[in-house]
């Protein structure tokens, strides 16, 4: 681990320092609206003064229901500067699950943008009350809301507030909840903090140069750390893009000069079928950086071939602030490795028992640093099962090479036991993106009554293919052994995924995605 240093102070005193020396340079450009930093916070005090002024206090959880834009960011650093906790909304849950995390986090208070006032009204029919609850724009959900430009406000400064950066949660994170219902990972000011630390060592970006496109949602940690705090932090600009258009992105960059496009695998491979008339707007790019699941290596070498731009993979779970990894910016990339751990942050391979694995073993990818969060929302037991002492178990199964780079086989609860043996879907995947007439695929387990658990692997195919199961697995004997063979090959025209390109495993288990899909021929 290499050490870096991170100021001990609060985000909105960290942004102070920003403000500070960035004054008059871009912070936010918006639909061709460009924020500079002043005016970023002289808007963001505004908001926060109007909260204050509406009764929220210091440790209250409001929530926040928007997508990119910069209102976001304001209204995000308006709750920060209030002494209130974000609580940010997946936009893409249905009425039911925002109620559950809106009362779960005891939130009191809530600001959406007009596009989700219906929805915002289905949630009060689930008996939730927001005081305040303010619009954006003019579509209220309720006669009571407040609008976002009339909000009361008054004269002087913020008050400044006593924060301690290593224990006040400046926001809880719901995970996607792959089983159960979602849990809520309480980041600090310290975690969020040192992470826009060593993401600004490991990335190599540098103030009033670098400007990050943000088409990734800023509900979600990666883009809200990587692409929205460590801008505001470390004067850097942010072009956030509500809604993910390929043609949209390219003209974006070349606008405005984009130089990191941060993506999931799924986006580079939209990107790549792109018109080549526009293959020359992403000039101003550095580089670009992959995170949220596996990248082919298909995708990868074909968007750096079409556009003569380097991806650098990396990592890390949202309890972790989230980055934890990433190949080295200019140094040795390693096919298939998330790559190194970033300055300030540890990573590990440990067994069951909590003991470190040796070189190249299989075991948990564990995290230790400032990063890490301070626990899950009113969930201890929960919270005392994700650690081994210092140690955040982040739930990965992967390996470390003898370079110190890691390597993710598969999530822990994503392993297949095959007659007594371990399967991993990823190994299994990785082979069928090779195939040169499969576009996407992922590997769940069914229950067998004489082997225990089958692979099955779900595919969407490329345009006008006639790929057969015979095909497929004679495909994979090739690379596989026998017991990691798909036992059946089921074809969709899409993967369900969520909003950041993740394919969602637990909607391919449902026997309904089965049935919606069409097995290969034999």
């Amino acid at each position: 681990m290499t050490d870096v240093d991170y100021p001990n102070c609060s985000i909105t005193e960290m942004l102070k320092e920003s403000v500070r020396r960035f004054a008059s340079h871009r912070a936010i450009v918006f639909n061709d609206q460009i924020l500079d930093f002043a005016a970023f916070d002289d808007q963001s005090d505004r908001v926060a003064k109007g909260l204050i002024r509406q009764g929220v206090q210091q440790g209250d959880r409001i929530g926040l229901y928007c997508a990119n834009s910069d209102c976001f960011a304001i209204a995000y650093f308006a709750i920060l500067k209030a002494g209130a906790t974000v609580v940010p909304i997946n936009l893409l849950l249905n009425p039911r699950e925002v109620a559950y995390i809106v009362k779960d986090a005891g939130t009191k208070g809530l600001i959406y943008h007009e596009a989700f006032a219906e929805a915002v009204s289905a949630i009060r029919g689930e008996m939730v009350r927001f005081d305040p609850c303010i619009c954006i724009g003019q579509n209220k959900s309720h006669e009571s809301d407040l609008l976002w430009d009339q909000l009361p406000s008054s004269t002087g400064p913020v008050p400044e507030l006593s924060i301690n950066p290593a224990d006040d949660v400046a926001v809880i994170l719901y995970t996607s909840g792959t089983t159960g219902f979602p849990k809520g990972a309480m980041l600090t000011h310290r975690n969020l903090i040192s992470n826009t630390c060593s993401i600004k060592a490991a990335l190599h970006l540098e103030p009033r140069k670098d400007v990050l496109l943000v088409v990734l949602p800023m509900f979600h940690s990666f883009a809200a750390t990587v692409g929205m705090l460590f801008p505001l932090l470390h004067g850097c600009t942010i072009l956030p893009l509500p809604k993910f258009d390929p043609e949209g992105v390219a003209r974006v960059i070349e606008k405005w000069k984009a130089t990191i496009f941060m993506a999931v695998p799924s986006m580079f491979h939209v990107m790549c079928r792109l018109r080549d008339e526009f293959t020359p707007k992403l000039a101003s790019l550095r580089f670009a950086v992959s995170g949220g699941a596996a990248l082919p290596m298909e995708t990868m070498e074909r968007f750096e071939k079409r556009f003569g731009k380097l991806i650098y993979e990396g990592d890390g779970p949202t309890e972790c602030s989230p980055v934890t990894c990433v190949n080295p910016i200019g140094g040795k990339r390693k096919a298939g490795s998330v790559g190194l751990p970033v300055p300030g942050v540890e990573m590990s391979i440990r067994d069951e028992s909590g003991k470190e694995c040796p070189t190249d073993q299989i075991g948990e990818i564990c995290v230790r640093g400032p990063n890490v969060m301070k626990g899950y929302w009113k969930l201890a037991d929960e919270t005392a099962a994700s650690f081994f002492d210092e140690w955040f178990r982040t739930g990965d199964l992967g390996s470390r090479d003898a370079d110190g780079y890691f390597y993710i086989v598969d999530r822990k609860k994503d392993m297949i036991i095959v007659n007594g043996m371990n399967v991993y879907p990823r190994v299994i995947e990785n082979v069928l993106h090779q195939h040169s007439e499969i576009r996407e695929a992922a590997v769940v387990g069914e229950l067998n009554s004489l082997h225990g658990e089958i692979p099955i692997a779900f595919v969407t195919l490329k345009e006008n293919s006639r790929l057969t199961t015979a095909e497929v697995t004679a495909f994979c004997r090739k690379y596989l052994g026998r017991h990691e063979i798909p036992r059946k090959i089921i074809s969709l025209s899409e993967l369900p995924k969520n909003p950041t390109g993740k394919i969602l495993k637990r909607e391919l288990r449902r026997h309904g995605e089965v049935e919606r899909g069409v097995e290969l021929p034999r």
